[in-house]
């Protein structure tokens, strides 16, 4: 995702590209209209970029976030879009010559940069997270013709200079409108059936993941049970994270268990996951491929991989029941949590999120956290993680009453049927009485 400050973001990363591409006499870079780029006298050699359109991208246009919205959410897609820029040249003395040589400086800067990097994008404009969205900003030329340039160069009421047009795509602006969040089924239909598909092979594979009480995700602590065939010689089962902003040195977040958390046989192997503290702060709620590995003679082999979602546990919710608004009507919910949530350093004063992180209240809102505590001063480390997480929001007073809560992390919400008894419930501790 992105916020406010993305297309100004991509405008700041590419003039610090042409910076440090062009080697341009006081890097005389602007990002003025083309009929103010020349002002007053100046004469020099300059570069100009200039943003002359937006578009709305259409491979992103309807797509939810990716990790953010789950199964039965209805939110407001991202604005997103396709940025259009124009390079204009200008040589000292309006020199044609060097206006061509710095134009053709810039082309070769883009043309050898076709993606923006997450590190040049933070450091081009402090508060903008354009780099954490899942999708890369890319820059493509624009071929345009002498019709469509004239044009261009027409609405901008100037004489037209030597210029190239580029389009950088995709810029995802995350909207600001709640998304609304269904309660889980309780049951399903008598005949409600699905479709079991087999395929048989000689190596190791896995064809089902069974987690305890039919649940939709297992919790630190939880066993579950991997079906498959070819499974004997266990060596361990390897769990990798999908979500890319967790990865270490380009490495996605991996954890393997081996025995005796995990047993097996031939066709069914069982793991426990592991609910320490050690597991709380390295294994992170969200989405996780699953692999069996066996060993067949001197070489370790994997299986097919199956997705798997561990869900944020909820260990305690401050103030306790009833929790009182304030005289603004306001309410601040403190949610002590396991694992671990994922946080990393934002700017100078702020720590953000290396996760999606919201609080589902009831079945009509879906609530932001207010942002992690600063950094400590002085050469102590900042944190990597958090247990506790700070909500605050409005509640009038024709909404005051009781309302389930849920977590969720990085697209999994913490379950809150108790499917131990039939037929299934409500888990009465997620409930919160707002007064």
């Amino acid at each position: 995702m992105s916020n406010h400050l993305a297309i100004a973001a991509v405008t700041a990363t590419l003039r610090q590209l042409l910076i440090n591409g062009v080697d341009l006499p006081g890097n005389n870079i602007t990002t003025r209209p083309p009929d103010r780029a020349r002002t007053g006298n100046d004469n020099s050699d300059q570069l100009n970029l200039f943003l002359y359109q937006t578009s709305l991208n259409p491979a992103w246009r309807n797509a939810d976030l990716p990790r953010q919205s789950g199964h039965g959410d209805v939110g407001q897609p991202p604005l997103a879009l396709n940025l259009h820029y124009l390079i204009t040249a200008f040589g000292q003395g309006d020199d044609e010559t060097l206006s061509h040589q710095w134009l053709g400086a810039a082309m070769r800067t883009l043309h050898d940069h076709p993606l923006l990097g997450a590190n040049e994008i933070r450091g081009a404009m402090a508060g903008n997270d354009l780099h954490s969205q899942v999708e890369r900003v890319r820059i493509t030329p624009q071929p345009l013709s002498l019709e469509e340039m004239s044009k261009l160069w027409t609405t901008f009421q100037t004489q037209y200079r030597i210029s190239a047009a580029y389009q950088v795509d995709v810029v995802l602006i995350e909207s600001r409108r709640p998304a609304r969040t269904a309660l889980p089924v309780l049951r399903r239909g008598e005949s409600d059936q699905g479709v079991d598909a087999v395929a048989g092979v000689s190596l190791p594979l896995i064809d089902d993941i069974q987690l305890p009480h039919r649940q939709s995700s297992a919790l630190l602590g939880d066993e579950i049970v991997i079906s498959g065939r070819n499974l004997g010689d266990l060596v361990g089962v390897r769990f990798t994270s999908v979500n890319g902003r967790l990865a270490v040195n380009d490495q996605p977040l991996t954890f393997t268990l081996l025995p005796p958390a995990v047993q097996g046989n031939d066709a069914t192997v069982r793991v426990t996951l592991p609910n320490d503290a050690a597991a709380h702060a390295a294994h992170p709620a969200g989405f996780y491929s699953v692999a069996v590995l066996v060993r067949r003679g001197p070489k370790d082999w994997s299986s097919n991989e199956l997705p798997l979602a561990i869900a944020p546990r909820i260990e305690a919710i401050a103030p306790a029941n009833p929790v009182p608004r304030n005289a603004a009507g306001d309410v601040t919910l403190t949610i002590t949590c396991s694992p671990r949530i994922r946080v990393t350093e934002g700017d100078a004063t702020n720590m953000r999120f290396a996760q999606q992180v919201s609080l589902l209240l009831g079945t009509a809102r879906q609530l932001s956290p207010t942002l992690p505590p600063p950094a400590p001063a002085g050469p102590a480390p900042a944190p990597t993680s958090t247990n506790t997480v700070a909500f605050t929001f409005h509640v009038d007073a024709t909404e005051i009453g009781d309302y389930f809560v849920r977590l969720r992390v990085d697209g999994v919400d913490l379950p809150i049927v108790n499917r131990t008894v039939t037929p299934p419930v409500f888990a009465a501790s997620h409930v919160v009485t707002i007064t």
